[in-house]
């Protein structure tokens, strides 16, 4: 189900929405200063090319200060008005039964353009692994 749900959204969505976000990544790579905020934008054209069956997470100490004051710029510059536009469309999508999805893609999507740093994009297995409890085997006891 998921890989019928990528193929429609990239077809409808997902390919405009990565050619974007790939294209401001790489104008924001052409300076030094824009490079860590460049990478963030790579970061949202691949989730926003392929986002069923993977989920954002915020990795505990993933960044710190760096990260927030990164956050915060993007927040000012770009963030707020990507978000408003993804949940704009998450909105309109949520409207029809079949956009629901699509819908709660956006709203996934805002959440990550919104403050990107410190965040990673993991498959759901993986992020399912992260959850479970490690069993330590000892042999020859």
């Amino acid at each position: 189900m998921r890989l019928i749900l990528n193929v429609l959204w990239f077809l409808v969505a997902g390919l405009p929405l990565f050619l974007g976000y790939f294209a401001a990544g790489i104008v924001l790579c052409l300076t030094i200063v824009g490079l860590p905020f460049g990478v963030q934008a790579f970061k949202l054209a691949l989730f926003a090319a392929w986002p069923f069956g993977r989920v954002v997470v915020t990795v505990p100490g993933d960044g710190g200060a760096l990260s927030a004051v990164g956050n915060l710029l993007w927040l000012v510059f770009a963030g707020i008005w990507l978000a408003i536009g993804h949940l704009l469309a998450g909105l309109i999508l949520c409207l029809t039964i079949i956009g629901i999805p699509f819908g709660i893609a956006c709203m996934k999507l805002a959440g990550l353009a919104l403050t990107p740093f410190g965040k990673t994009i993991l498959s759901v297995e993986e992020e399912r692994r992260m959850h479970q409890p490690h069993q330590v085997v000892v042999s020859g006891l």
